[in-house]
């Protein structure tokens, strides 16, 4: 059966003509990247979307208020791009995130779809710019050059914030965590192998104050990219645009937006250097690099649990295998891990994308666009992930990590300021010969009591900087 015809319409740029559909809100600039442009069928995220139409509402606020635009197109593209911002238009914003020409396509695609609404919204129809044209009206004293790398800077800004506001939950939970496992004694380990008494409370104390620095990284990576180089037009010379329009644009976005965005002092540098987003991806890397640490503890403490470490449990989430009943996977954590690395890749491609700018301007935006929100994208969701479906249903396998602690030489250690490394040895020795613990080797050769193991091994013993004389009053030295 023959799909039923899609009415079209048909365009006109400079390269010709092409047929539109009629329905749509794109016009000919955008069906002509939908055709050049099918590498990857990636949209472009609604938060860059959002902050697409609030730069382009501003231009169009501060081209009125200044006399350039009159007030009857001003309201319509205004109106218009409070339909996109609020994504009542945002399916018709289609263009692959992988594209040529810096973000034209982007760019144009977003003004013929403001352009068209704004049109009906005045009585005319979809494709006939009669009264409002995409380039004319709104994209007037714009470039490419100038709105998308401050519509990125700002959607960038926006999930920073919300980024922020996830880890400081994050950090949150874990020091929750770090007082509810205060009093459970383990073992710690260095180079996976068994080192010396501590308690799980303060695992999760470390991993509290790595996410602690985390948050304070991201809240000044906002600082890095306040700076934008709207009215820069093409290179950051402002040509094209009138010097009253470019001294206030910012002001304009910044009242929309509700971010303290200021103009860069120079825009030529603003337009063509990407190192304040490299800075922010870097930032975003050391969390990830954190992110990466504590979810592959979490699953080497969890790991077994019977037939290996098995300290803690982590919350069920779902079934681990098509095959072997019962198993449960820490599949939180794990998908944490990839997260990370992703982000990791790309603060690669970013680094890389800032630094192949070419002369007057980036021609890789598009590509360092896409990979900057990604990673901003994927680590809100993971660390929300974290937050509420993994740490707050640890529980300790209290008896498991006491049985370790007696079963290793993790105690000896305590021991050697007071005995000597040698003598040390010589128990441990003993001990492995005899296949006692070693806790039972101390009582067995009269060197320390029950009771002394015990105040030696204590949570509060362990939780405390260094030692004192006293704490070993009462041990044989013979």
């Amino acid at each position: 059966m023959n799909k039923p015809e899609i009415p079209m319409r048909l365009e006109r740029d400079i390269l010709g003509e092409l047929e539109v559909p009629a329905a749509a809100y794109y016009g000919i600039h955008t069906m002509r990247a939908l055709q050049n442009f099918t590498f990857s069928g990636i949209r472009l995220p609604v938060t860059f979307i959002r902050a697409f139409a609030q730069v382009k509402q501003a231009c169009a606020t501060a081209n009125n208020d200044l006399g350039y635009l009159d007030a009857k197109r001003a309201a319509a593209i205004i109106n218009a791009c409070k339909e996109l911002e609020d994504e009542k238009l945002s399916d018709h914003i289609v263009v692959d995130a992988f594209q040529g020409g810096a973000g034209t396509s982007t760019n144009m695609n977003v003004n013929e779809v403001i352009a068209n609404r704004a049109e009906e919204l005045l009585g005319g129809h979809r494709g006939e710019y009669a009264i409002v044209h995409p380039v004319h009206h709104v994209n007037m004293h714009q470039s490419t050059n100038d709105v998308y790398p401050t519509a990125l800077k700002l959607a960038a800004l926006k999930l920073l914030v919300e980024l922020e506001s996830e880890v400081a939950k994050f950090q949150e939970v874990l020091q929750t965590k770090e007082a509810e496992l205060r009093n459970v004694v383990k073992v710690g380990r260095t180079e996976l192998t068994d080192g010396v008494p501590m308690t799980l409370g303060m695992s999760f104390g470390a991993f509290a104050d790595a996410v602690a620095r985390d948050r304070w990284r991201i809240f000044k990576s906002r600082e890095r990219i306040k700076k934008i180089n709207l009215g820069g037009t093409a290179i950051g010379t402002g040509l094209g645009a009138p010097r009253d329009y470019v001294l206030k644009v910012v002001e304009y976005l910044r009242n929309i937006c509700g971010l303290p965005l200021s103009r860069a002092e120079n825009l030529v540098d603003a337009t063509q250097n990407m190192d304040p987003l490299v800075e922010v991806s870097g930032m975003l890397k050391a969390y990830a690099s954190n992110l990466m640490k504590i979810s592959s503890d979490l699953r080497l403490l969890s790991s077994g649990p019977a037939a290996a470490i098995g300290e803690i449990s982590l919350p069920p989430l779902q079934a681990g295998s098509s095959i072997m009943a019962g198993k449960i996977n820490p599949v939180m954590a794990e998908a944490s891990s990839q997260v990370a690395l992703r982000v990791m890749g790309n603060d690669q491609i970013i680094t890389l994308a800032a630094g192949m700018g070419q002369l007057e301007l980036n021609h890789l935006l598009p590509l360092l666009a896409h990979s900057l929100l990604e990673s901003l994208t994927l680590l809100i969701n993971a660390t929300r992930g974290m937050t509420e479906k993994c740490i707050p249903g640890i529980t300790a396998n209290t008896e498991r990590c006491l049985a370790q602690v007696e079963q290793s030489n993790a105690l000896a250690t305590v021991l050697v300021p007071y005995l000597g490394y040698s003598r040390v040895e010589e128990i441990v020795a003993a001990a492995k010969k005899s296949g006692r613990t070693l806790r039972e080797e101390l009582i067995h050769q009269n060197i320390a009591s029950e009771e002394k193991i015990a105040s030696l091994l204590s949570p509060k013993r362990l939780v405390k900087l260094g030692f004192t004389p006293e704490e070993f009053e009462g041990i044989n030295k013979a």
